[in-house]
């Protein structure tokens, strides 16, 4: 029979290899590079065996990286935001947040956008991979600020749906290059046009959702 204590202990040794094969990947990343698994073990000291095993591809292990190190980063400073009961100021504070942060780590956003486009382009993923790259965390968070439980707004699904599709378009890295990129607007200003878009797509919703059967 195994001794609990030594079970325990490899278990929370699995966690700190997976933990540190991932820091090393986010500091690779944030410095720039789209680094293999081979680099990424090599930086974090542990043997590229090792490092496959716990992600297989480079694919996988780049988008752990970059969106665990993000997704702590907003849900602290989700947790730490004045709780409101109104739809409008959640969701102004959830892009002021997931705008600032993709602003903090725009260099491994560009990154994994940039992945994204290529394993796109060597043909269809699959469903589980669609979903990752294309931003589940964000329409869960989108979702939670505008309608938790779907109780503040008294719409059909599809109305919902169809403006927390509309909101995604105000936040992450796509929004960022389109505003910075496209349209030259500094740090600060494409921020508060992101925020003014999605405070007018949120009206335009409830305007819309009240008025459909």
């Amino acid at each position: 029979m195994p001794n609990a204590d030594h079970e325990g202990g490899r278990i929370n040794q699995k966690r700190r290899t997976r933990q540190a094969i991932l820091a090393a990947a986010q500091h690779l990343l944030l410095q720039g590079q789209l680094p293999s698994i081979a680099q990424v073990a090599d930086a974090a000291f542990v043997s590229r065996a090792t490092a496959y095993r716990y992600f297989p591809t480079q694919e996988l292990l780049l988008f752990e990286a970059t969106l665990e190190h993000a997704a702590t980063d907003i849900g602290q400073l989700l947790a730490a935001a004045p709780p409101s009961d109104d739809a409008a100021a959640r969701l102004d504070t959830l892009v002021q947040v997931m705008q600032r942060v993709t602003l903090d780590n725009e260099v491994a956003f560009r990154t994994l956008l940039r992945l994204s486009l290529e394993a796109r382009a060597a043909g269809p993923p699959s469903d589980s991979v669609e979903r990752r790259l294309r931003g589940a965390r964000r329409l869960d968070w989108l979702v939670e600020a505008i309608a938790p439980g779907h109780g503040d707004l008294v719409q059909p699904p599809p109305a919902l749906q169809r403006l927390v599709a509309a909101l995604s378009l105000c936040v992450g890295i796509e929004a960022v290059i389109v505003l910075h990129d496209v349209c030259g607007l500094e740090p600060d200003a494409a921020v508060a046009v992101s925020r003014w878009a999605a405070q007018a797509l949120l009206a335009a919703g409830l305007r819309e959702g009240a008025a459909e059967p």
